[in-house]
């Protein structure tokens, strides 16, 4: 079962570097969320504010490696050190063999198999190292970017939760998907 963590975890895979945000990534997060197809298919705020970057790097991912409750990840590609994109894996208070994955990546990045490989990496992670025994995946309905990952990684369809998620005040249908520790390879 998954234990809180006081420090964070790098991950890295043949192209990729996942590592918790610093204090540099501001400006790098910042530029990404400025595109709308973050903005309309995530929880960050619209507008994306430089301050709303700053809490992310400074507040948001200390605090969840702090408490191991929520592990943020930026993703960089490993020859450039360019930000790709950022992956989230947040552990459910009421049941602890159980976390959900979520990810977004910067529009120039798209459609080169990081995200799926920075996803591969977080589920690995989440599956073997913590000993999770589930992950879901849930989306908007219609986020086909996102459930294409998801579907590339090896999670599971299981169906569609109405009036399921909430942003920004609104509650959308949100796809759902899982993908166990007994799930093969």
């Amino acid at each position: 079962m998954a234990q809180p963590r006081t420090e964070s975890v790098t991950l890295t895979t043949d192209r990729l570097v996942l590592r918790a945000p610093r204090e540099s990534d501001v400006d790098a997060v910042f530029a990404a969320c400025q595109d709308a197809e973050i903005q309309r298919w995530t929880v960050v705020p619209s507008p994306y504010r430089r301050e709303d970057a700053e809490f992310f790097v400074r507040d948001l991912a200390p605090e969840g490696w702090r408490t191991g409750g929520n592990r943020i990840w930026c993703v960089f590609e490993r020859g450039s050190g360019a930000l790709v994109g950022s992956q989230g894996l947040v552990l459910r208070p009421h049941d602890p063999g159980c976390a959900e994955v979520g990810w977004w990546a910067a529009k120039e990045f798209r459609g080169r198999g990081y995200t799926v490989e920075a996803a591969r990496a977080v589920a690995r992670y989440g599956l073997r190292d913590l000993g999770l025994r589930r992950l879901e995946w849930h989306a908007y309905v219609g986020n086909d970017g996102s459930r294409a990952v998801a579907e590339k990684v090896g999670f599971r369809f299981e169906g569609t939760l109405r009036s399921y998620a909430e942003q920004r005040g609104v509650f959308h249908d949100a796809w759902v998907a899982s993908l166990l520790a007994s799930d093969p390879a």
